[in-house]
């Protein structure tokens, strides 16, 4: 029961890192792309703003111009709870 709970939780972390993988790229696309690519881009959005936008408004602080690295921080965020939750449950059990 423990494997099936860790590899859930670390199948969940990996599934919201390639959104924000995909929210990176289609980025560069959705202005000039097609009604395809920007729905894409919009769910990917929908999908990972609830991560992103607390970020975004902690980096708010620091003077970065015009280079937005809340979606880096997500990737390196996610990771670690991610991490920090699998060994908790290992401990645990």
């Amino acid at each position: 029961m423990v494997i099936v709970v860790c590899r859930a939780i670390d199948w969940f972390a990996e599934i919201l890192i390639w959104l924000l993988f995909a929210r990176a790229i289609l980025s560069w696309f959705a202005a000039m792309g097609g009604q395809t690519i920007r729905g894409i881009y919009e769910f990917t959005v929908q999908m990972t703003e609830p991560i992103v936008a607390p970020i975004r408004g902690f980096m708010s602080r620091f003077n970065t111009g015009m280079l937005d690295f809340s979606v880096l921080i997500a990737f390196f965020v996610i990771r670690m709870v991610a991490t920090a939750l699998i060994v908790l449950i290992q401990m645990i059990f």
